[in-house]
């Protein structure tokens, strides 16, 4: 896939077993920023980063406030506060109210992301039990990005694919494993 800088991942529920399944296709040299965002209780410390970390046989981080996002790196969002990508393209934490009920907010991402790396930013929505991330995407396809939903048929909760479908044409409606496949083909040089 070529021209993506910046790969920006939302799920809700069933998302951890999605986002094994997904990153499992990233290529080992890749030059592409991953980010990748699971709704989770605010009141508890996330272990994702190290569970992907673990799966992954990679190194995967929790994103912090004013961290420049790095090629070839990928974050998570941390339980708490909004994950934003600034136009400098580095990431930012916040506590405005949650949006779906969630914070960290999956539109918040995708649409700071759109903003911070335009056309060459692709957006992946997973499984899901609210509508989150479906305006996101819908902005980053009109920023001029790509778009992928996962085949509600194949999301453990589909909810979250059907609102995106509803709002916009994404470039791919496809099962996980098709989510793997493509992402497998991205560019070592990407940057």
């Amino acid at each position: 896939m070529k021209g993506i800088r910046a790969v920006v991942i939302g799920a809700s529920a069933g998302g951890v077993t999605a986002l094994f399944k997904v990153l499992g296709g990233l290529p080992a040299d890749m030059a592409v920023s991953v980010l990748c965002l699971l709704h989770l209780p605010h009141n508890r410390e996330s272990h994702l980063a190290d569970v992907l970390q673990r799966r992954l046989g990679r190194p995967v981080c929790e994103a912090r406030d004013k961290q420049p996002v790095q090629p070839g790196a990928i974050y998570v969002a941390g339980p708490g506060y909004h994950l934003s990508v600034e136009r400098d393209q580095t990431l930012s934490l916040s506590q405005e109210p949650p949006r779906h009920f969630s914070r960290p907010s999956i539109d918040y991402l995708f649409m700071s992301a759109a903003d911070a790396f335009g056309e060459s930013l692709l957006g992946i929505l997973l499984t899901g039990a609210n509508e989150d991330g479906a305006e996101g995407l819908a902005y980053i396809k009109n920023s001029g990005g790509r778009t992928i939903v996962q085949d509600p048929r194949d999301a453990q909760v589909a909810l979250m694919p059907e609102a995106a479908l509803a709002l916009h044409r994404p470039d791919h409606i496809l099962p996980l494993s098709g989510i793997e496949q493509l992402l497998a083909t991205l560019e070592p040089s990407a940057c």
